[in-house]
């Protein structure tokens, strides 16, 4: 069978330059696997120059693979780390002794004890093939390409380490780009920590206070919702308390039943039936799906794996924001509610930063804020799991304008590529660090440093003080002549000003 072929454009992308395409991309045109393309597709170029292009890895002819399964598969493995769904997806094809064919061409290989471990772990059952007794133990994931565990689990009779970061229930991976390389040595925990050590605690204490509420009021307008100030101070104190309670079934149905306050019209609990996100057809009623959550079936099995991974990537020595996107996107991307899916997803990378000791010194990071600040990057981040999914589910409309789901689709939801949604989470978090938090800090001193200028002047009280700088923030230091003729009316004209000068001097 051929696999690898020449090719210019691929699936609608086109490559930089006419070429061989190997690994992973050849083997899911090979086989017509029904798969969203891998993040990396590998290119043999007749030039002598190994580049980065975009999606592309452009190698030199003499990385070129034989045309055989093996070698197909081994240049993924080495050059494009491991891909949990295509790899499953293709097995499927397979018989099992052309699994044991291929294994036992090079029975001590790295790669043949990594294809070997895989199928074997994927699909929880043996091959016929003996334990071996000899040979060094090797990591299944190559740190350099894809996160792992730094303290995997040794499998005696692979003489292997597995090193993913999950289970065979739960397992997105996150390649290593530059972007998050320089984001993880940029060290943010350590930054924040220096930052705080020259703020008063007080100060620290009303901008946690402040932030906690602000990033409620985030979480629930991303959703489209504008609730009373009695419902995002209740969120509020449920996110402050992130981190605090091991993740669990019982804790994401509590964790509903704060988010849900009127459930007259919502089915809690874990759901029972399809769910989708999108639109409706205004003439037919007919589902716009935009992204179809998860097969209602395998909602149990996949919240306890994601359950499971969580246990193992809060205990082991593994980045807190790569952990938390793992997590916290994979949640929303199985949808197990039929409501109140996205604040929980934003609690859960409070959950696992806090959880992680990447948020400390009492100071939630308001990362919904900076969410919302990036409204249209986060929309396009869900998207890129969401949309190439729609080509590979199959369902049909039910009654009640729901869609009811008729392919197997567990594996989507339970291996996939995290490297978007963690660069994207990465930069809210630096936003946060860099911006929002010293934004706030700054003017919560700039706000004292006014009004003990108003007290030792004017002896005006702090809710009156509170409502001067409202009036000056929307008039641009400037107190409107409304103002003047109803709260403000005792000031005289050089009192106001004096304070319109300091307020300025202070703030502007």
């Amino acid at each position: 069978m051929r696999i690898s072929r020449k090719i210019s454009i691929f699936h609608g992308i086109e490559a930089p330059e006419e070429g061989i395409l190997v690994g992973y991309g050849a083997l899911l045109e090979a086989y017509s696997l029904e798969v969203p393309l891998p993040a990396k597709l590998s290119l043999i170029s007749s030039k002598n120059r190994k580049y980065i292009s975009g999606n592309w890895q452009v190698f030199t002819p003499r990385h070129l693979p034989k045309d055989s399964l093996y070698k197909q598969l081994v240049f993924a493995l080495r050059y494009e780390g491991i891909n949990l769904l295509l790899l499953k997806k293709l097995f499927e094809k397979l018989r099992n002794q052309e699994i044991v064919n291929i294994i036992q061409i090079e029975p001590l290989g790295q790669y043949s004890r990594k294809i070997w471990f895989l199928y074997e772990w994927l699909f929880q059952k043996e091959l016929d093939i003996a334990n071996l007794k000899t040979g060094n133990y090797i990591e299944l994931v190559n740190p350099k390409i894809q996160y792992a565990l730094n303290n995997g689990t040794k499998s005696t009779r692979h003489r292997l380490i597995n090193n993913l970061t999950g289970t065979v229930d739960f397992c997105p991976m996150v390649f290593k780009t530059p972007k998050i390389e320089q984001y993880i040595k940029d060290n943010y925990k350590e930054q924040k920590a220096q930052y705080f050590k020259d703020v008063r605690k007080d100060i620290i204490q009303r901008a946690s206070a402040f932030l906690l509420l602000k990033d409620s009021k985030a979480s629930f307008t991303i959703e489209g919702e504008s609730p009373k100030s009695k419902r995002t101070a209740r969120w509020g104190k449920v996110i402050g308390q992130a981190g605090t309670k091991p993740l669990s079934k019982e804790e994401l149905l509590r964790l509903q039943q704060v988010v849900i306050e009127n459930s007259r019209f919502v089915e809690m609990g874990f759901r029972t039936k399809g769910g989708f996100v999108g639109e409706y057809d205004r003439l037919t009623v007919e589902p716009l799906p935009e992204h179809i959550s998860a097969k209602w079936e395998d909602v149990e099995q996949l919240v306890s794996g994601l359950i499971d991974t969580n246990k193992i990537l809060s205990e082991n020595v593994i980045d807190a924001v790569v952990s938390a996107s793992i997590i916290a996107f994979g949640f929303v991307f199985i949808h197990p509610f039929e409501d109140g899916n996205g604040r929980i997803h934003r609690y859960l990378i409070h959950h696992l930063l806090a959880e992680k000791q990447f948020s400390q010194q009492g100071v939630i990071f308001p990362v919904s804020s900076s969410i919302l600040d990036h409204i249209d990057d986060y929309r396009k981040i869900l998207e890129a799991f969401s949309a190439p999914l729609l080509d590979f589910i199959e369902w049909e409309e039910t009654s009640d304008h729901n869609i009811n789901v008729l392919n197997n689709t567990i594996d989507y939801y339970r291996y996939f590529d995290t490297t978007k949604q963690t660069e994207f989470l990465y930069a809210c978090v630096s936003d946060t660090i860099k911006n929002i938090i010293p934004n706030e800090i700054s003017y919560l001193i700039k706000y004292d440093n006014f009004k003990n200028f108003i007290e030792e002047k004017f002896e005006m009280p702090d809710k009156m003080i509170s409502l001067l700088v409202r009036f000056l923030e929307q008039t641009n230091g400037e107190i409107s002549k409304r103002a003047l003729e109803k709260e403000f009316s005792a000031l005289s004209n050089k009192e106001v000003l004096a304070i319109e000068t300091e307020y300025r001097k202070i703030f502007l």
